[in-house]
């Protein structure tokens, strides 16, 4: 029973890991531009479609080289999306074609895939040794999300504090009119924090490839499940999302081994459903004035 718990909650913190890292993408663009980019599930998808074609079975030199080389390429996917999504806004993020454009992406990248690669899953190999926990073999691969998530926290916790580019993204979620005012490239700073968002989950889903979904209809579950991680950790904290990912992650492991795979995100959805009843504004997020 003991190992059971352990094997759940070790694979759990993993998973939510990716969760965890999808939720800090939504962030950075969020506080960028007052935008939640559905689009994001599917991104890191690619990034494990990447990892299926370029660094399949492949030495560890070429596959860091790989794992670069796939993180630039969603950045500069996610950098146009962001043009794209944020061209018929001009200056206002008060319209709400945002969610159209954004789930229209996702839509179209898992249609695109469906139609070039087929409905099935692709198997990656890990390029991290498996380890045992109480005599059970786990994936090299849930220690590399686990890291991951630890890495872009701290990454971005130094980005967005110490450069100036960073201090001038976290100027634009204080108030847009005044950073304008002030004379800050506003949109420059937007598109840059898409691509931010799309490096993070280019070299996630690389990173994570053997262990999700490789798949055309993947992309949804994942930005679900990277949704209700953001709002339980608080919309804009990264720090929530180190304790809302991993929290996700061990409901969805914990109903696939007792109920089913098939309940899992009924799971995430019942957490996001408890947490707006309890706390709309999540575990560390702020409560705000709005203006009407």
């Amino acid at each position: 029973m003991l190992s059971e718990i352990v094997i759940i909650v070790v694979r759990g913190i993993a998973i939510g890991s990716i969760f965890a890292m999808i939720a800090m993408s939504f962030n950075i663009v969020h506080g960028a531009t007052g935008i939640l980019n559905f689009a994001q599930g599917s991104m890191l998808v690619l990034g494990g479609f990447a990892a299926f074609f370029l660094a399949n079975g492949v030495g560890l030199g070429w596959w860091l080289a790989m794992l670069v080389v796939s993180g630039l390429l969603v950045a500069a996917l996610l950098a146009f999306q962001g043009w794209i999504t944020l061209l018929p806004l001009r200056s206002s993020v008060e319209q709400d074609s945002w969610i159209i454009s954004t789930v229209a992406v996702s839509v179209i990248v898992g249609a695109v895939l469906l139609i070039t690669q087929g409905p099935f899953a692709y198997t990656v190999q890990g390029m991290a040794p498996p380890f045992r926990i109480l005599g059970v073999r786990t994936p090299g691969a849930y220690a590399l999300a686990i890291g991951c998530m630890l890495f872009w926290f701290v990454a971005l916790r130094f980005f967005l504090r110490k450069t100036f580019i960073g201090l001038a993204i976290s100027a634009l979620s204080q108030d847009f009119d005044a950073a304008r005012a002030a004379g800050l490239p506003v949109r420059r700073l937007q598109l840059i924090a898409f691509a931010i968002s799309g490096l993070m989950v280019g070299t996630a889903g690389f990173l994570v490839a053997p262990v999700i979904s490789v798949s055309s209809d993947a992309g949804l579950r994942y930005v679900l499940n990277g949704f209700v991680a953001a709002v339980v950790g608080g919309i804009g904290s990264n720090l929530g999302t180190l304790i809302g990912g991993p929290l996700v992650g061990v409901v969805t492991m914990l109903t696939a081994y007792r109920v089913g795979g098939a309940y899992q995100d009924l799971a995430s959805l019942l957490v996001l459903v408890a947490i707006l009843m309890l706390r709309p504004q999540g575990l560390f997020g702020r409560v705000s004035a709005r203006r009407v």
